[in-house]
């Protein structure tokens, strides 16, 4: 059984925990996007383990363009999808923002999350908005030679991007092709070009590929399965997992022992909406090592996508057994799971353990509240929602919080209490003073 040696695994790791800084940063300014807003974002912390980077394949990741808050929430709602993973959400969120004056920034977004959920004519008419929105032709060659690598129409592909002047996008585009090629030294190439380029994101992405490479010379007997099994993963890492597939797939036809191939090739159907293949590739590498706490998670992400809640929580529950991190991912899901199979004790229990862990913050005590109304425990909710100004004395929002659960829970006058304080704390709330008055 092969897996992957500790100088390939330690990079990957710390990837990963670059992305859950960055997604707590994230958190945290939808947080406050919300706030000034004065509405409130419930329920997007389905999390998916963080096992790939971030940022957008299309460049020019940024809001400068955004024309009003309200794309910016959806913006950073679809972000947060879209580093868990959920890219059907995400392209919702995206089209909202287009919907709302997100501009090109949106409708970039759009067309990614739209390539990664296999949506073609989709992104073509994205494309088409973005051309005569006045995108850069940089970024229109990219996004439709993406299109045409992940339609498998190489020669087009190959056409388009030959006959481009060169630039970032270009070599970026180039070095794609001779991946799904199998053109190595090609691919090298094209890609120290984009490194030397001026685009941002894609020198990111280039680095990211090329060590792939560069971690297989570390290793000069190793079989080419490991080549094709370190590029796939970092094909995924770059959301491209609809050309690591193929490479995947190859891998595990030939050598079927190997364990770290499955999981890759599990997490590229999970994220391009194949479910069931999902968890055939996790049930295989379960099988090879059934005590990782990865393969548990994310085989329990594959059942409850399929809508098998059953399996979906054993194996979530085998996750958290068995330490997976971040726990508070596991659990959540769990709880959701529980909720939609009618599991009240088992959603409630997990709802609460969340909000005893180091990562709880006031999102996660609404999420609890949320959940013991849905269940009718209104003393429950009533009760975690004072908890929460107890721990958050100096935050407006958490007296916010205890007014809208004591409205639900038809205790008025201390819903009253509770937003004349946060109005103390936050005169400027706008939406703690609409209502106030409504009470």
């Amino acid at each position: 059984m092969k897996r992957l040696p500790p100088r390939i695994l330690s990079p990957i790791l710390a990837a990963v925990c670059c992305v859950v800084v960055l997604l707590g940063f994230l958190w945290w300014e939808l947080s406050s996007t919300r706030s000034d807003l004065g509405r409130q974002l419930r329920n997007v912390t389905d999390r998916l383990r963080p096992g790939s980077q971030t940022g957008s394949t299309l460049p020019a990741d940024d809001f400068l363009d955004a024309t009003g808050d309200e794309s910016l929430l959806h913006l950073r709602t679809g972000d947060l999808l879209a580093l868990q993973g959920e890219w059907a959400s995400a392209a919702g969120e995206y089209q909202k923002a287009v919907d709302t004056g997100g501009g090109l920034t949106a409708l970039r977004k759009l067309a990614q999350a739209q390539l990664q959920i296999r949506d073609i004519p989709a992104a073509r008419n994205t494309l088409e908005k973005l051309r005569r929105a006045g995108a850069r032709s940089e970024d229109l060659l990219l996004i439709e030679s993406i299109i045409l690598l992940r339609s498998a129409d190489l020669v087009k592909a190959s056409q388009l991007l030959q006959s481009a002047t060169p630039s970032p996008q270009q070599h970026y585009g180039l070095a794609l092709l001779a991946i799904v090629q199998g053109n190595t030294d090609e691919a090298k190439s094209q890609l120290r070009q984009v490194i030397e380029g001026w685009e941002p994101v894609l020198r990111t992405y280039a680095r990211t590929l090329l060590s792939a490479y560069d971690e297989y010379a570390l290793f000069p007997v190793s079989p080419p399965s490991h080549l094709q099994t370190l590029v796939a993963h970092a094909l995924a890492q770059v959301q491209e997992c609809e050309l690591a597939l193929p490479i995947l797939s190859r891998v595990t036809t030939v050598q079927d022992d190997y364990r770290d191939a499955w999981i890759i090739q599990g997490y590229c159907e999970l994220t391009t909406n194949r479910a069931r293949e999902a968890v055939a590739s996790f049930e295989r590498a379960y099988a090879l090592d059934p005590e990782k706490p990865e393969i548990q998670y994310f085989l329990g992400r594959s059942y409850a996508a399929l809508g098998d809640s059953q399996n979906a929580m054993t194996f979530l529950k085998y996750a958290i057994q068995n330490r997976f991190e971040p726990e508070s991912d596991a659990r959540r899901l769990l709880a959701k799971v529980a909720l939609k199979a009618n599991d009240a004790v088992t959603a409630m229990e997990q709802e609460q353990t969340l909000t005893t862990l180091p990562d709880a913050n006031l999102d996660t005590y609404r999420e609890f509240i949320s959940v013991a109304l849905q269940l009718g425990k209104k003393q429950e909710a009533y009760l975690k929602a004072v908890e929460a100004t107890q721990k958050w004395p100096d935050d407006a929002r958490s007296f916010e919080l205890l007014g809208d659960t004591a409205v639900t829970v038809d205790q008025k006058e201390e819903a009253k209490k509770a937003y004349q304080t946060a109005l103390q704390k936050n005169p400027n709330a706008n939406s703690v003073q609409e209502k106030l008055k409504k009470l």
